[in-house]
């Protein structure tokens, strides 16, 4: 279980983790900070990292405080939804067979029995999304693995609540947020290379940075595209 820690005016969640270096991350909405730490680390030393970066945690929570919220979908009539970065009015018709999504110019069309509910709707529009995101993945593995000169493993898609995307070095295992979809295409290639450049560097330090330099020179603008509306899930560590 996270264990509790206060520094000045903050709780932070410190939570032990077989890792090697400290983790700062700051989340959305209410600015909640936790550190993930090496299991063996003394709590002083721990202080002391979080400490020298209480600035930093002030700016990250004083723009998520700043920030504009998405307001949460309802899946009703002429709700807008996003589909790689365009904006759609969702269209809501009854059918008797299997549910179908169909995006035409400025709709999305949800065929659904009578009866549905918002749930149900959601469901439907979730397992789309997560393929439209396995259908986009073999063309940027076979861009991206021969020029970064790695393999990834096992890729998954899900909802995640946090992140954009994780990648367990160990087992080369790269986990992807469903909401990429909702996304400019720009945004899935940076989130992909990101977690292949894992696989050459484990940690977010200089030979990290170095690599996303060399080989997407444009990452920093993709970064902020990525964490803009619509649709955030901001680790701001990340």
């Amino acid at each position: 279980m996270p264990a509790p820690l206060t520094i000045a005016e903050f709780d932070v969640e410190v939570v032990r983790k077989d890792i090697k270096n400290l983790h700062l991350s700051v989340y959305p909405p209410g600015g909640a900070v936790r550190i993930s730490a090496p299991r063996g680390m003394p709590v002083e030393q721990i202080t002391q990292y979080a400490i020298a970066r209480l600035s930093w945690i002030r700016r990250q929570q004083t723009r998520l405080s700043a920030q504009e919220r998405e307001p949460p979908r309802e899946y009703l009539e002429r709700e807008s939804h996003w589909v790689w970065g365009q904006r759609y009015l969702l269209e809501l018709r009854d059918g008797d067979h299997a549910p179908q999504l169909e995006i035409n110019p400025q709709r999305m069309t949800l065929t659904m029995r009578a009866g549905a509910t918002a749930a149900g709707r959601a469901d439907v529009l979730s397992a789309w999304y997560r393929q439209q995101i396995y259908q986009a993945i073999p063309k940027l593995l076979a861009t991206w693995q021969p020029r970064l000169k790695v393999t990834g493993g096992r890729i998954s898609v899900r909802k995640m609540r946090t992140k954009w995307g994780s990648c367990t070095p160990a087992t080369a295992a790269i986990r992807l947020n469903t909401d990429l979809a909702k996304k400019d295409p720009k945004c899935l290639e940076y989130v992909l290379v990101h977690e292949l450049t894992h696989l050459i560097e484990p940690t977010h330090n200089q030979r990290f940075v170095a690599c996303m330099n060399q080989h997407l020179p444009q990452w920093p603008q993709r970064r902020e595209l990525l964490n803009q509306l619509p649709v955030r899930h901001e680790d701001w560590s990340y």
